[in-house]
C-alpha cells in the first residue's frame, strides 16, 4: 500500500503551503545523505520525503493526489474519465433515473461499449472483440539528478534479453514520478498486443542543488570581506555557471533569485534557482588575525540576536 504522503511530510491533510515548506525543510535537512552518510534508511525516507514535496507543493498535483492517491499522478492519467466511471458506478450514478430511453453509449461517445471505456481506465475488465493485450509490468530507474531535471534518454533492456528500448526521461521528471513505455510489457496469451511497461523513477540527490517543487536551491559560501564590502561571485548551475553581484553589507542567511534557471518542465513556467548566501570567517589563529577581530568586536554594537523571540 502507497505510504500517505501527509503522512511522510507529517503535516495535516489540510495544512496549508508554508506548513509543508517548514515540515519538507526541516526533513530534509535531517535526512540528508551528507548528514547520514551510508545509511539506507535515511536515504529512503529522504526520498520518500522529496516526492511528497514535489506532489504538495505542487497545487494541481496536490488537487488530483487528494482526489485519486497515488493513481492520479501516473503518466497519463485522465482525470474526467475516471470521475466520469466513478459518478456511473456509485449507487445512484451510472444507474441514474432518466426520461426516456438514454444510451450510456451515447453519453460517452464510443462506439465499443462502455465496458470499453472503462476498461480503457483501468486496464481491466475490459469488454473485447479481438485478442486481449499482454499485461502491464512495473519496473523502477535510477536517474542522477542533472539528468532528471534536464532530460535524458536511456536504453533499457528487458530480462528477456530482447533488442534494447529507447526511454524518454522528460525535462523535469521529480522523484516517485512514472514513465509508460508502450509495447514493452508481457505479451499477449493470444496473439493481441503487448502490455506497456511502467517505470517509477528514482532521483538520487545532488551535492550541491536541491529542489522544491520547480525551483532550485543552492548554499553559497562568502568570505568575511566579501560580505561587508560587496563583490561579483560565481554560482555554479546545471546549465554553467552564472555571475551575481553581491551587495555591500549582505548578511548570512539572505536569499538572491536567478530568474528561469530551475527546473523547466513542459507546460509548466520555468522555475528559479535560488542562491542562500553563508559567510565563513577566517579559521586561522594568528596575532594579527586576533587583532582585528578585537577591533571588529568594538564595532559590533547592535544586539544581533535582539529579533530572537521563542
Amino acid at each position: 500500500m502507497a505510504e500517505d504522503l501527509y503522512g511522510v511530510l507529517g503535516v495535516a491533510r489540510g495544512a496549508d503551503a508554508a506548513e509543508i515548506k517548514r515540515a519538507y525543510r526541516k526533513l530534509a535537512k535531517d535526512l540528508h545523505p551528507d548528514k547520514n552518510p551510508g545509511d539506507k534508511g535515511a536515504e529512503s525516507k529522504f526520498k520518500a520525503v522529496n516526492h511528497a514535496n514535489e506532489v504538495l507543493s505542487n497545487p494541481d498535483r496536490r488537487k488530483l493526489y487528494d482526489e485519486f492517491g497515488e493513481e492520479g499522478l501516473r503518466e497519463g492519467f485522465d482525470a474526467e474519465r475516471t470521475r466520469a466511471y466513478k459518478q456511473w458506478s456509485s449507487p445512484g450514478g451510472g444507474r441514474v433515473r432518466t426520461e426516456g430511453n438514454v444510451n450510456l453509449e451515447d453519453l460517452f461517445g464510443q462506439q465499443g461499449g462502455v465496458g470499453d471505456v472503462f476498461g480503457d481506465l483501468f486496464g481491466r475488465g475490459r469488454v473485447r472483440r479481438g485478442p486481449s493485450p499482454g499485461r502491464d509490468v512495473e519496473s523502477e530507474i535510477t536517474v542522477d539528478f542533472a539528468s532528471a531535471v534536464r532530460g535524458t534518454t536511456l536504453e533499457l533492456r528487458t530480462e528477456s534479453g530482447g533488442a534494447p528500448t529507447q526511454v524518454r526521461i522528460p525535462p523535469g521528471a521529480a522523484d516517485g514520478s512514472r514513465v509508460r513505455i508502450p509495447g514493452q510489457g508481457m505479451p499477449s496469451p493470444n496473439g493481441g498486443p503487448s502490455g506497456d511497461l511502467l517505470l517509477t523513477i528514482h532521483v538520487t540527490p545532488h551535492p550541491l542543488l536541491r529542489r522544491e517543487g520547480d525551483d532550485l536551491h543552492i548554499d553559497l559560501p562568502l568570505a568575511l570581506h566579501e560580505a561587508y564590502f560587496g563583490a561579483k561571485v560565481r554560482v555554479p548551475t546545471l546549465d554553467g555557471s552564472v555571475t551575481l553581484k553581491v551587495p555591500e553589507r549582505t548578511q548570512g542567511g539572505t536569499a538572491m533569485r536567478v530568474r528561469g534557471k530551475g527546473v523547466h518542465r513542459k507546460g509548466h513556467t520555468p522555475g528559479d534557482l535560488y542562491v542562500h548566501y553563508q559567510i565563513r570567517i577566517p579559521t586561522g589563529n594568528g596575532a594579527d588575525l586576533t587583532s582585528l577581530f578585537e577591533k571588529l568586536k568594538e564595532h559590533q554594537t547592535e544586539d544581533v540576536r535582539r529579533d530572537i523571540i521563542v
